[in-house]
């Protein structure tokens, strides 16, 4: 019999691949690579995600990820584009504005460049909504909360309460609206969202306050003696680390920080490591059969991180393909290696065990 742990993958590795194609996915505008990214992590949530609360979330972030697109296209059209179009879609009425409000425009003319160049911006927001929706119906919060180093547990538990409230509230929206069909009343409207939304607050204030209650009972907060000398070097090495780990990050994305980008950036995740590690040892905390990072997550997150790798290289050899331009207005083309490299997400499908499979 296999343990339950046996069928379930390390957590990070699912937020280390969904990160990983969400960066890809801000490296390109091409809608055709960016359609291919959604439909990679929409394939590997339907083979993989449990039926957990917190997988049923991935609904709520394509709806939210559509209404970004939407509000974008909205703001192009109200509020005009930098972008020069010869293609007139139509014409609205122009608002006056005053000297002080140059740059800013209210009506006008609507080019198809403009929807265009909207579209793709939007698109890429889009995507990268839709891959952080995939890290949250694939991971389960409370053992990705197990799986933090004791430095960060503290820090974990608010950010993990963070992350399971958009499930639970999902959750609890689809509760109340079907018990509310049943009863014959109104489930969609302004009215229905209105006596909806309160009993879900107030589902979730009770939520919060049972979770303090249970920390509170269990003596969360208790830390072991650290000499000071051992607490000043944590704080120096963990902020040394991460304002190296910001400056090598800008050097990266700066052309004059090319060279000291990289040294700079390992260095500093060097530090904050060890400051982690160091300060771990004040955390008096165990953990029950803890989740094991194996070949099955190295190969999970490999492949994420793959296809970042590979598409910011394609980003830097040819920004054409990969960012299609709109003026003049010219269908996009789909790139055959870096299309290929996005197939790569695919792989968790494959190498990640089914958490529905019987034990």
């Amino acid at each position: 019999m296999r343990s339950p742990q046996g069928r379930c993958l390390h957590p990070g590795a699912w937020w280390v691949w969904a990160l990983a194609l969400g960066t890809a996915a801000t490296r390109t505008t091409n809608p055709l690579l960016l359609g291919l990214l959604l439909a990679v992590s929409a394939y590997v949530v339907a083979a993989r995600r449990t039926d957990g609360p917190h997988a049923r979330s991935y609904g709520a972030f394509l709806e939210l990820a559509l209404a970004v697109v939407l509000i974008r296209l909205f703001f192009a059209v109200a509020l005009g584009s930098p972008i020069p179009g010869t293609h007139v879609i139509a014409t609205l009425p122009e608002l006056p504005l005053p000297d002080w409000a140059q740059g800013i425009r209210l009506g006008g003319r609507v080019t198809a460049e403009a929807l265009v160049f909207a579209l793709y911006d939007g698109l890429k927001l889009a995507t990268l909504l839709v891959c952080v929706g995939a890290a949250n119906a694939l991971a389960n919060p409370s053992r990705l909360l197990k799986s933090l180093p004791g430095a960060l547990y503290e820090t974990g538990v608010a950010v993990v309460v963070a992350l399971t409230f958009a499930p639970n509230l999902v959750t609890d929206v689809r509760r109340l609206r079907a018990a509310r069909r049943l009863r014959g009343r109104p489930d969609k409207g302004v009215r229905g969202l209105l006596q909806v939304g309160l009993p879900v607050l107030e589902g979730a204030l009770e939520r919060s306050v049972a979770l303090a209650a249970a920390m509170d009972a269990r003596g969360y907060g208790r830390s072991a003696r650290v000499p000071a000398p051992v607490r000043r070097t944590t704080t120096a090495l963990t902020l040394g680390g991460l304002l190296g780990v910001c400056a090598g990050t800008y050097g990266l994305l700066t052309a004059e920080g090319g060279t000291y980008g990289v040294p700079v950036l390992l260095a500093g995740l060097a530090a904050a490591l060890g400051g982690l590690w160091l300060g771990g040892r004040r955390s008096l905390r165990t953990r029950y059969r803890p989740d094991r990072w194996n070949t099955r997550a190295w190969l999970v997150a490999g492949s994420g991180v793959a296809v970042a790798a590979l598409l910011a290289l394609a980003a830097s050899r040819d920004p054409a393909a990969l960012h299609p331009g709109v003026v003049p207005l010219v269908a996009p083309a789909l790139p055959v290696w870096p299309a290929a490299a996005v197939l790569l997400g695919l792989l968790p499908a494959f190498v990640a065990p089914d958490p529905k499979e019987p034990s």
